[in-house]
């Protein structure tokens, strides 16, 4: 990426970036906010610029095959997750990203420890692995509602007022674990606010284009907005590290938090110092080789197409 272009994307993810959350406070992100950007149109070009660079790097990591890049999207229903992935990864290789959207869990996975799913879905050296929600669902959908924790069948005296702690613990230790095994970690939080979600179902209601994305049960949950800011800010504050930073991306303006989602994936890429892999001399002693076999071959001859159209004025049998 050339410099202007990394300061800028610097520029636009740096003031939404938690690296130590103990002073953290949700209220301090303004969800309608733009940052320095005022300009839709503006934001869109940008956007387009790193689409194009983001496959670039994406071809880097894949050949190199020694990183992997883990995104994690958590949000409020309707702060627009789904089209934030869709459009920020538009110009990505489907080749080298894979996409998981963890709901309610199954009946295999309640039968395990809750970061197995999300752990064996953690991506391959080359690769991006995008969780659309993930293991903070554990600290988010069941600490508001504490009854889902019956369902996972933890022996009682585990289930302790230490619970939400422990759980905040045994996740920044995966994702140390993870980070020391080269798979680095972008977490983001699509800040949105409560007036644009109402707006937002409203359109799902009304347009019928919408309609297949509204729930029932999201609106339910919209009951429980201030439980859940208060979770979400109890997780950031606990898990924002400087190896697995969170973002708290302002999200009622969608076209200002995909820019802000590509910058900081770029950023993340480029930390790597990504690269092409050298070729060895034996390697290049086997191009030369192929090479003059190749051009040793001369021209190839394609058979004459045979015409099966009828000669002018004839009649059909």
């Amino acid at each position: 990426m050339a410099k202007d272009l990394h300061d800028l994307a610097k520029k636009l993810c740096s003031p939404y970036r938690v690296v130590e959350g103990r002073k953290f406070r949700l209220k301090d992100i303004d969800p309608a906010g733009t940052g320095s950007l005022s300009s839709k149109e503006r934001a869109q070009a940008l956007l387009e610029t790193g689409v194009v660079h983001l496959a670039e790097m994406q071809d880097k990591l894949y050949a190199q095959d020694q990183w992997a890049l883990l995104l994690i999207f958590q949000a409020m229903d309707a702060a627009g997750k789904d089209g934030t992935i869709k459009h920020v990864m538009s110009g990505i290789n489907p080749q080298g990203c894979r996409v998981y959207s963890f709901k309610s869990p199954s009946a295999e996975e309640l039968d395990h420890d809750y970061l197995w799913r999300t752990s064996q879905r953690a991506p391959e050296r080359g690769t991006i692995g995008i969780f659309n929600r993930s293991y903070y669902e554990e600290v988010l959908v069941v600490r508001v509602h504490p009854e889902y924790l019956k369902f996972q069948k933890l022996p009682e005296r585990l289930v302790t007022k230490r619970l939400w702690e422990e759980r905040f613990e045994d996740i920044n230790n995966f994702e140390r674990y993870l980070t020391r095994n080269g798979i680095a970690i972008r977490k983001f939080f699509l800040h949105v606010s409560k007036d644009e979600q109402k707006k937002r179902f409203l359109e799902r209601i009304e347009l019928p284009e919408k309609n297949w994305k509204f729930s029932l049960a999201d609106a339910k949950e919209r009951q429980r907005w201030d439980d859940y800011q208060r979770a979400y800010e109890e997780m950031i504050r606990n898990t924002a590290t400087p190896w697995a930073p969170w973002y708290v991306v302002p999200a009622d303006h969608k076209w200002f938090s995909r820019i802000v989602v590509a910058s900081a994936i770029c950023e993340a890429l480029e930390e790597m110092d990504l690269a092409y892999p050298n070729v060895g001399p034996e390697k290049i002693c086997e191009l030369g080789a192929a090479r003059a076999s190749l051009l040793n071959e001369g021209p190839v001859r394609r058979p004459a197409a045979k015409s099966s159209a009828k000669k002018k004025g004839s009649k059909g049998t």
